[in-house]
């Protein structure tokens, strides 16, 4: 029985998988971690399907808003965001590159910037309004943080386009009591081949790395601290428990010359 005991706690103590299920998005020891650098933090971003834009038109250069509230679109392509009377319609970028405006119709978007896009508007929109200008923002941008314990991860809006990762993670919580602020991993890109940044910001020193501008789609994860002592002994105490009766209750049927 000792030694059943001793070969249990030696399999719960080197079995991190067992001891941590939930653990996500783990590296081998020597992932080779892409490297932070300027660029990655200047891109602009670009307009891809299924965003949702707002869109806000004027003439004049300014000078005199045009009311969209009496060109209403009721298909799925645009949908008012508070309603009838609202002058701030969002209109959804379908998966075919296009999306679907008032007056001009159904023109292709995806791959531009912001910039691009407004230049390209204004330039389609002189057609019928004179000195067209316009304000455009993609309003369903966001991250995923895992700020270090279970339970407590948050999608989180990028409302501007210059959010950085410490006001993320200040937007969330900070890091937890069981986060490693030393080993936060910033996956981005292509999920079928994503770039993985490590960044410490458990010295002064990581505070550049976090001042990196996030992306659209970003994925912040704060590796969570193991203890793998402390939750072995909480996982195996049903187990030794059960096994306490067992023993128990057989000493004392033996007390008693059952067997």
């Amino acid at each position: 029985m000792r030694k059943l005991l001793f070969l249990i706690c030696v399999v719960t103590l080197t079995g991190c998988s067992w001891l941590y299920p939930s653990m996500m998005l783990k590296t081998p020891r020597n992932y080779p971690f892409a490297k932070l650098n300027d660029s990655i933090s200047s891109t602009d971003y670009k307009i891809s399907a299924n965003d949702f834009l707002s869109l806000r038109l004027y003439s004049q250069d300014g000078f005199r808003l045009i009311d969209y509230t009496n060109i209403v679109d009721n298909s799925s392509t645009g949908t008012p965001s508070s309603g009838a009377g609202s002058n701030n319609i969002q209109y959804l970028v379908e998966p075919d590159g296009t999306v679907r405006l008032p007056v001009l119709g159904r023109i292709p978007i995806v791959g531009l910037t912001i910039r691009e896009a407004i230049q390209m508007l204004e330039q389609k929109f002189s057609q019928y309004y004179i000195k067209p200008f316009i304000i455009l923002s993609v309003t369903n941008r966001r991250v995923i943080i895992f700020p270090g314990n279970p339970g407590t991860a948050k999608v989180v809006p990028l409302v501007n386009n210059n959010t950085t990762l410490i006001e993320v993670l200040a937007i969330s919580g900070g890091i937890t009591e069981d986060g490693k602020a030393k080993k936060i991993k910033l996956i981005r890109g292509n999920p079928n081949k994503p770039n993985v940044y490590m960044i410490d910001l458990s010295t002064i020193n990581g505070i550049k790395d976090g001042c990196t501008i996030l992306q659209e789609g970003d994925i912040i994860y704060v590796t969570p601290q193991i203890r793998p002592v402390g939750v072995a002994l909480e996982r195996l105490t049903p187990t030794l428990s059960l096994i306490s009766t067992v023993l128990l209750t057989i000493t004392l049927l033996k007390s008693v010359k059952v067997f």
